[in-house]
C-alpha cells in the first residue's frame, strides 16, 4: 500500500499580514493590493491567499525561502503604503497531500 501522501522537501512560507490602518483606507488599497497578489500568482510564487476571520488582516502561503519572499512581500502596496505589517513563517513542507504535491514541487 503506498502512502496517502507525498513528501515535496519544499520550501514554503506563511505570511500573515495585520492590518494597521482603519479597513476604509485597507479598501481603498484593495485594488492595488489584489493586482499584487495577481501577478504573485501569475509568477507561480503565490499559492494561496485570504482574508482572516475576523478581517484583521491576512494571509498567504508562498512556494519559495524565505529571503525571496520577503523581497516579493516588501513590494505589496498594503506594506509599501504602512498599512500592514507583516510576519514570515518559513517552514520546509516535508509532507502533502497528493493533490498538492505537484504545485510545492
Amino acid at each position: 500500500m503506498s502512502e496517502p501522501f507525498a513528501r515535496p522537501n519544499a520550501p514554503l512560507c506563511i505570511v500573515l499580514l495585520t492590518y494597521d490602518a482603519p479597513l476604509d483606507a485597507i479598501d481603498a488599497a484593495m485594488k492595488d493590493h489584489v493586482a499584487w497578489l495577481a501577478t504573485g500568482y501569475d509568477q507561480g510564487v503565490i499559492l494561496m491567499s485570504g482574508r482572516q476571520v475576523p478581517r484583521t488582516g491576512g494571509a498567504i502561503i508562498f512556494r519559495g525561502d524565505e529571503d525571496s519572499v520577503e523581497a516579493v512581500v516588501a513590494t505589496d502596496p498594503f506594506v509599501v503604503q504602512g498599512l500592514a505589517t507583516t510576519r514570515i513563517v518559513a517552514f520546509t513542507a516535508s509532507m502533502a497531500a497528493r493533490d498538492l504535491a505537484d504545485l510545492l514541487g
